[in-house]
C-alpha cells in the first residue's frame, strides 16, 4: 500500500482548520438559555422564600467560521449577520464587547430606579464622570485613551454631563491640551491629549470619543447584581422584576416559571430587543411557563423602509407558533403591564 504524501495531508490539515476556525465578517446568533435571576441578584434583607421562578433568556453571537457557516444556512433555529449589522461604525471586537458590557449596566442601573420607584422606596443617583465606548481613529485620544475607560475630570471640572463637556470644549482651540483624570481597571491614570479636528469626522477640536454618562445609584436597602459576562440591554425588564419580588412580601411570580425580555427605560416603558424568537426556542427548552415580551410601536417611517417588520411580540408570538410551544407569550409596553398581568395571575 502506497503510503500518502505528507504534502497533501498537510494540506487537508491546513484546509480543515481554516474552515473550522477562519473567522469571517459575519456573526452567528442561536438560542442561548434561560437563567434564573435570584442567584445573580441580592437585595439585602429581601425576601427570598417565594415558590416561582424569574429567568432572562440570552442568545449565543459567535464570530462565523466557513463551516458555521454552512451549518446555519441549513438550519432555522440560527441566523447569519453581516458584521456592520451587529458592530456600529468604525467599532472593533473589543469596542463592541464593552459596549454590551455598559448597556448591561445600564438596564441595571434602570431596573434598580424603576423597581424602587414602583416599590415607593428612596434611592440616590451620583453622577460618576463619563463611560468611553469607543476611541475615533487618528483622533486626539487616540493610543492614549481605551474603550472602557471612565474619565473623572477634564481639567478643573469633576462634574461631567455631556453639556457641561459640549460647552468647555466649545471654546477650545485646534491643538490646545487639556487634562484627563482617566480610571481604567480599577486604576487612575493622568492623561493628556492635544484636541484634534478629523476633517469628514471631527469638523471642531475634540477629543475623538464616543461616550455615555456613567452614573450609579445607591439604595437602601442595597442592591447586588452580578451578571458576569452577559451584556446588552435585554435583561432590564426582568432585572427590575426580580429586585421588585425581593423588596415586596409577596410572591409576585405566584409560583409560576416565568422568563422574559425586554430593555428598561428610565420612564418604566419596555424597549425592542434582537434575537427574540431564538430566545422564545431558549425559554421553550427550559420550560418556562410565561414569557413576557416588548410589545413595541414601530415608528411609520421605519416601517416604510421595512415593509416585513413587526413588534417583538408578534415576532415572539410567530416563534412560539412554529415550535408549538404551549408556553404563553405575554405582551408589555411597560414594567407595570407585566405587574398588572401577575397581579390577575391564578396561584399555581
Amino acid at each position: 500500500m502506497k503510503k500518502r504524501n505528507p504534502i497533501i495531508l498537510l494540506f487537508i490539515v491546513i484546509i480543515m482548520l481554516a474552515l473550522g476556525f477562519y473567522p469571517m465578517e459575519f456573526y452567528i446568533s442561536k438560542p442561548g438559555g434561560a437563567y434564573e435571576l435570584d442567584p445573580f441578584v441580592e437585595v439585602d434583607g429581601g425576601d427570598q422564600d417565594d415558590i416561582g421562578t424569574l429567568s432572562l433568556l440570552t442568545i449565543a453571537l459567535s464570530k462565523a467560521t466557513p463551516l458555521t457557516y454552512a451549518y446555519a444556512k441549513m438550519t432555522d433555529s440560527q441566523k447569519i449577520y453581516k458584521a456592520n449589522e451587529i458592530r456600529q461604525k468604525d467599532e472593533d471586537e473589543k469596542e463592541y464587547n464593552v459596549r454590551q458590557l455598559k448597556l448591561m449596566s445600564n438596564s441595571q442601573f434602570n431596573a434598580i430606579t424603576v423597581a424602587f420607584d414602583r416599590a415607593n422606596k428612596p434611592y440616590t443617583v451620583l453622577n460618576n464622570g463619563i463611560f468611553i465606548f469607543n476611541v475615533v481613529d487618528e483622533s486626539a485620544a487616540d493610543g492614549i485613551l481605551e474603550a472602557g475607560d471612565k474619565i473623572l475630570k477634564i481639567d478643573d471640572i469633576d462634574n461631567l454631563t455631556e453639556e457641561s463637556i459640549r460647552a468647555y470644549l466649545a471654546n477650545k482651540a485646534e491643538g490646545d491640551v487639556i487634562r484627563l483624570k482617566v480610571e481604567r481597571d480599577g486604576r487612575q491614570l493622568d492623561k493628556q491629549v492635544s484636541l484634534k479636528t478629523l476633517p469628514g469626522v471631527l469638523e471642531t477640536p475634540a477629543i475623538g470619543i464616543s461616550y455615555t454618562a456613567d452614573k450609579k445609584v445607591e439604595t437602601t436597602p442595597a442592591v447586588h447584581i452580578n451578571s458576569e459576562d452577559i451584556g446588552g440591554p435585554s435583561a432590564g425588564l426582568m432585572f427590575t422584576l426580580e429586585i421588585l419580588n425581593q423588596l415586596l412580601p409577596e410572591d409576585i411570580t405566584k409560583g409560576y416559571k416565568i422568563a422574559g425580555t425586554g430593555e428598561m427605560r428610565e420612564d418604566g416603558t419596555v424597549g425592542r430587543i434582537g434575537g427574540i424568537d431564538l430566545k422564545v426556542i431558549a425559554a421553550d427548552k427550559k420550560g418556562m411557563e410565561i414569557m413576557f415580551a416588548p410589545n413595541d410601536e414601530i415608528d411609520p417611517t421605519i416601517l416604510a423602509n421595512n415593509p416585513g417588520l413587526t413588534s417583538n411580540y408578534e415576532e415572539a408570538l410567530k416563534s412560539a407558533r412554529k415550535i408549538g410551544t404551549k408556553m404563553k407569550i405575554v405582551p408589555v409596553k411597560t414594567i407595570d403591564d407585566a405587574l398588572a398581568y401577575l397581579d390577575q395571575l391564578e396561584p399555581k
